[in-house]
């Protein structure tokens, strides 16, 4: 009953956590859309009234036309709207889905002995840790360089590296698949985190000075803005390392910490194309395409360099099909033990003929596709025992 419940806690937060992102990111990606779409106006009445910025759009069959104030309208309006539930939610929910999978279940999810043998208690404080050190290196960077003449460059630069460490260490201290979650998840803590301590305080702090008829201070815009585009370029980041620890084939090689870096840097390639071409248009210049070709060429040498080396055609041409038999051999020594009639992990029982010709084809996707079981490879299986599935599932599973 406990896995049972698990399994729907499970459900429950990763359908909250996929809604509230959506919300986050969408309203994210709008707002720079915005900010790179905004024209000066004409208008003498808008210039009165300290608009810096407008844009005519289009959508769901009436027009609109959003304004921007340089610093502050001369004066706010009675309800104001404030955009942070999205991030809270957002992180909280993510969280909260850390936790019930992974935290919960350390010793399964989060340790593979085989890349450091470790106690899970040991293994949950330093993941947590993880959470807490990317956001205090990676704002400390923002604070001693984020104000300073050319600072923008080395924020960049220290991030970047930044992430490739907390990578390297994930994939050299956890099992691959938490590894990469664990880096997406700092980066995600750390952009929550920008809103929490610096976006929402700033716009308080704004207003506040506002309300009290002093003059508004130009910094905190600056910095909200800063630490804005910031979280816009992590975002297709976090995504992809969010996503790609589905698919054991990325997780577990030699060399996934690169694997995850390369994977991230192609996201922010695209999201840049994206941020900069709204600008680019407003403008009257050409998109840059060098950015977007620079993300697809990074995907395509992943996609090469992953690949599987095809079998030697003479022996393709000479091994025959294994049985059911050869198998049935492999599953009870690596998988039984977890899908039996006594355990039946995720309702996944392996124990006769009967079940494994059944369940062939989820064999198939988890062990030889995804390579995601057995998890973490905790029993060992080897190359060739999945290749040996592979070649009897693709035989018609005789």
């Amino acid at each position: 009953m406990e896995g049972y419940l698990l399994d729907w806690a499970n459900l429950l937060l990763r359908w909250a956590h996929v809604i509230t992102a959506i919300a986050w990111v969408g309203s994210s990606f709008y707002f720079v859309f915005l900010d790179a779409s905004l024209t000066r106006p004409t208008d003498p009445e808008l210039l009165g009234k300290g608009v810096d910025g407008e844009l005519w759009a289009v959508h769901g069959g009436g027009f609109y036309n959003p304004q921007k104030y340089l610093l502050a309208p001369k004066a706010l309006p009675p309800h104001l709207h404030w955009f942070y539930w999205e991030s809270y939610s957002t992180w909280l929910t993510g969280f909260g889905l850390f936790t019930v999978l992974y935290l919960f279940n350390a010793g399964t999810f989060l340790v593979d002995k085989s890349v450091h043998d470790w106690a899970p208690a040991t293994a949950v404080g330093v993941a947590l840790g993880f959470l807490a050190a990317f956001w205090l290196v990676y704002d400390g960077l923002c604070r001693a360089f984020g104000q300073r003449p050319g600072g923008d460059r080395i924020v960049a630069a220290g991030s970047l590296l930044l992430v490739v460490l907390t990578a390297w260490l994930a994939c050299r201290w956890f099992a691959g698949r938490a590894a990469f979650l664990l880096t997406g998840a700092a980066i995600a803590t750390a952009m929550s985190a920008n809103v929490f301590f610096w976006i929402i305080p700033g716009q308080r702090k704004v207003v506040a000075q506002m309300r009290a008829g002093l003059p508004v201070e130009a910094v905190h815009g600056q910095r909200g803005k800063q630490r804005s585009v910031h979280n816009t370029y992590f975002t297709l980041p976090v995504l992809v390392a969010m996503l790609s620890n589905h698919y054991g084939w990325l997780t577990q090689g030699a060399h996934n910490w690169l694997v995850l870096v390369v994977l991230m840097a192609a996201g922010a390639l695209v999201r840049h194309f994206f941020v900069a071409r709204h600008a680019a248009r407003r403008l009257g210049r050409r998109p840059p395409w060098a950015a977007a070709a620079a993300g697809c060429v990074l995907l395509l040498a992943l996609v090469v360099g992953l690949a599987p080396a095809p079998p030697a055609a003479s022996a393709a041409a000479t091994v025959a099909p294994p049985g059911v038999a050869e198998v049935r051999a492999v599953i009870a020594q690596r998988c039984v033990m977890c899908h039996n009639e006594q355990l039946q992990n995720k309702g996944v029982a392996l124990q006769t003929e009967a079940l494994v010709r059944q369940h062939a084809q989820a064999i198939y996707q988890q062990a030889v596709v995804l390579r995601q079981m057995p998890l973490n490879n905790a029993t060992g299986i080897t190359d060739d025992e999945r290749a040996l599935i592979r070649r009897w599932f693709e035989a018609g599973a005789p």
